[in-house]
């Protein structure tokens, strides 16, 4: 679909969704069910006035942010080269299969209680988010080792390239694609943690303590507006991730989803 049919089509959608959730509202009359005009209201407030305690809306996304792109980068910076060390090396990941699977299951959110136990303002959240994105990064550079193609492999070394030569010219850049699909994953699931952490963690600042915040008040547009504002910058920072992917591997004929 070509960009201006797609957003038309998007802008559409939006509007049909609005205006069903408006009709709906004539129907279910409830305090605890506000109307899209009462939300578009709350946003307004908050942008311009702040929550109750007096701390910007910009304040919170910005907070939220630097949190989950601490923990993402931390994450990348031992998922990627895990992931290529243990993709060349094979026995490493099956001597350690044992540990790593079983930590894999285990949702980012059951680690929040012992987060909070042992650990400390900052560094509590960079280990969660770190926790969400690290497995996506890893498992998608593990894979991605052994999808690598052996005719382009044996080719360069018919022309003499050595191991590194292999490495750097003919491996890393066949698995990009891959590693940068699992970087996108992982800072959604990143994403996704850091406002269950903040709603638990006891903050006062971060998109998940505003939510929290108005919800102990029984303020439901504001609830709403938080959650839309999650859902909003979470949607702007995957299609920087797709426009990335879209710019650096214009040769790839798949479609990214």
């Amino acid at each position: 679909m070509k960009p201006l049919r797609s957003i038309a089509a998007n802008a559409v959608a939006l509007l049909l969704f609005t205006l069903a959730w408006h009709a709906t509202t004539l129907v279910v009359r409830s305090p605890f069910y506000p109307k899209p005009l009462d939300v578009l209201k709350a946003f307004c407030k908050l942008a311009l006035e702040g929550d109750i305690e007096g701390y910007s809306l910009g304040l919170h996304i910005g907070v939220s942010l630097l949190r989950v792109i601490s923990g993402f980068l931390f994450a990348c910076a031992t998922g990627i080269p895990l992931g290529l060390a243990m993709g060349l090396y094979r026995p490493a990941y099956e001597s350690t299969r044992s540990i790593i699977e079983p930590v894999r299951f285990i949702p980012p959110i059951a680690w929040i209680p012992l987060a909070i136990v042992l650990l400390r303002g900052f560094s509590r959240y960079v280990f969660l988010i770190w926790l969400g994105a690290f497995f996506p990064v890893f498992i998608n550079t593990l894979a991605s080792i052994h999808r690598v193609s052996q005719v382009h492999v044996e080719l360069a070394k018919v022309f003499g390239g050595d191991r590194s030569f292999i490495l750097a010219k003919v491996v890393i850049p066949s698995i990009m694609p891959e590693v940068l699909a699992g970087m996108r994953i992982g800072l959604g699931v990143g994403w996704m943690c850091i406002v269950a952490a903040e709603m638990i963690g006891g903050e006062m600042v971060g998109l998940g303590s505003l939510i929290l915040k108005y919800a102990e008040l029984l303020r439901v547009p504001e609830v709403i507006c938080g959650m839309v504002v999650i859902g909003v910058v979470g949607l702007l920072m995957n299609e920087l991730f797709l426009a990335a992917e879209r710019r650096l591997f214009k040769w790839r004929r798949e479609v990214v989803v």
